[in-house]
């Protein structure tokens, strides 16, 4: 009958919630206040009901909480200050989508009180540009503006966009940065990533290539969607330049490079990942790639997720990057993007190569090969293209009840099976061959974390089944199944 519903239990104090998913059950009427007695709840779920009202205050108050779901609902109203501020600051996973009547704090208002001028003023707007338009084609006499003009045109007005949310660097200040662009540090078909100091903090400059019109509509792009995406798992813009044909974007600077190095050991002298900086380093990415789906609006696809798009800091934090391929969807109620395919191959999901129609899950496909790549140490596509791709040689693995030898076998058994086993479920879910059987990244940032706490449960020296008693009960959800 229960389902998803998970406890804590130390053999000494009563079982306590730590997760609820009543996704899908039918619920109606207003959020009820008896979950504010959940106060260890670290995952709630209450997407895709009935549920009305104001989304409470209490919720901000489960001290515990990492992740929660109100996607799907009729809610309504103004969400609580001190849950936006959660949600910014990375300390908790927010979810809100579909809920047509439900609006982050002060902004309900204004958009009651602007509708009527807005209207009117589209009107007028409409009828002066008509009327522009008109004189326009009487002052050029028919004569034709060349690509050439029309691309500066373009270029000015992209550049009055790049508004002074973030500093504007002289070409000279770029060249003091690099140090004459001394040494570098990635190369890609858009150009090459320098590496350079600003003031004391160290910072990565990627100058895009001056004679491509390609690289320059990238450049636009990944500008643009930077400047309005802040996450604690996106790699973060500092400034950018924009000088004749001399286009840069500076970042911060992350030591450790991307995440293929780090698994597959490529890189000398690296030392091997642990199972538990692994688990962490797949949910911070998912979390960043969730951020992007949910947090965004409209949602953005990043449309070319990868493990070396996957970058890490000092601390190995992780971090998404590259968003030249990226697109956001036309407006919120959009289900997909009708687009020419692009992405890496590996990684591509299938159902988007055959219909050019891009989703969210076109994202969760890749994040699936990345994940399975973080939990193997293989190449999705080996050199020798009449080998197997990671999802064949993982399936075949697991029709054998084989989880200890799809797992990287440097790590020599060290890690929790269980941890493993779920994993390896969730990475074969997200690669599900048609988009619907895919899960939502919500949901995989979800079952990721407890992957995650169940390795640190047992690095903790305490075996998982004293410390934790997981009470699994069947309740009727509409979560999509995980392979088995």
């Amino acid at each position: 009958m229960w389902d998803s519903l998970n406890c804590s239990y130390d053999g000494h104090e009563p079982p306590r919630i730590i997760s609820l998913n009543l996704s899908s059950s039918g619920l109606t009427g207003e959020i009820a206040p008896s979950i504010s007695n959940l106060t260890l709840v670290q995952y709630l779920d209450l997407s895709n009901n009935g549920l009305t009202g104001p989304v409470p205050d209490f919720l901000s108050q489960l001290p515990l909480l990492r992740a929660q779901n109100l996607t799907g609902n009729k809610l309504t109203g103004s969400i609580p200050v001190e849950l936006i501020e959660r949600s910014e600051n990375g300390s908790l996973l927010l979810s809100v989508n579909e809920n047509p009547n439900l609006c982050w704090s002060g902004s309900c208002k204004k958009k009651k009180k602007f509708v009527v001028p807005i209207v009117a003023s589209v009107a007028a707007l409409f009828i002066l540009l008509t009327a522009l338009a008109i004189f326009w084609k009487h002052r050029r006499g028919g004569k034709q503006v060349s690509k050439d003009q029309e691309m500066v045109s373009e270029s000015n007005r992209d550049e009055g966009s790049l508004v002074s949310k973030k500093q504007q660097f002289t070409y000279s200040e770029v060249i003091t940065i690099t140090n004459n662009f001394e040494k570098e540090v990635g190369k890609g078909g858009f150009g090459t990533v320098y590496h350079g100091h600003l003031d004391d903090t160290q910072v990565a400059v990627k100058m895009f290539s001056p004679s491509s019109i390609q690289g320059y509509k990238q450049f636009q792009a990944e500008a643009k969607l930077l400047m309005r995406v802040h996450h604690r798992n996106i790699t973060s813009l500092i400034g950018y330049c924009k000088e004749g044909n001399n286009m840069g974007l500076i970042y911060e600077y992350m030591a450790n490079g991307d995440l293929q190095r780090h698994p597959s050991g490529n890189e000398r002298n690296t030392n091997v990942l642990s199972w538990e900086e692994r688990l962490r380093i797949a949910v911070e990415t998912a979390q960043g790639l969730e951020y992007l789906h949910n947090g965004c609006k409209p949602p953005i696809i990043h449309r070319d997720i990868k493990s070396t798009n996957i970058l890490l800091n000092e601390k190995f934090q992780a971090k998404l990057a590259d968003f030249r391929l990226s697109r956001a969807f036309p407006n919120e109620g959009s289900t997909h993007v009708s687009t020419i395919v692009a992405g890496t191959r590996g990684y591509l999901d299938p159902e988007y190569h055959a219909s050019n129609r891009l989703t969210e899950k076109s994202d969760v496909f890749s994040f699936g090969v990345v994940l399975l790549e973080i939990i193997t140490s293989q190449s999705p596509v080996p050199g020798n293209h009449e080998e197997t791709h990671i999802i064949q040689w993982v399936s075949s693995m697991l029709a054998n009840g084989d989880i200890k030898n799809i797992v990287d076998p440097r790590l020599q058994g060290d890690f929790d099976i269980n941890s493993a086993w779920k994993a390896v479920e969730v990475a074969m879910s997200c690669v599900a061959s048609t988009s619907t059987e895919r899960p939502a990244m919500n949901y995989v940032v979800m079952e990721l974390n407890q992957c995650l706490e169940m390795e640190a449960s047992r690095n903790q020296g305490t075996e998982s089944k004293d410390s934790t008693d997981m009470v699994s009960m069947k309740l009727h959800t509409g979560t999509t199944p995980l392979a088995q």
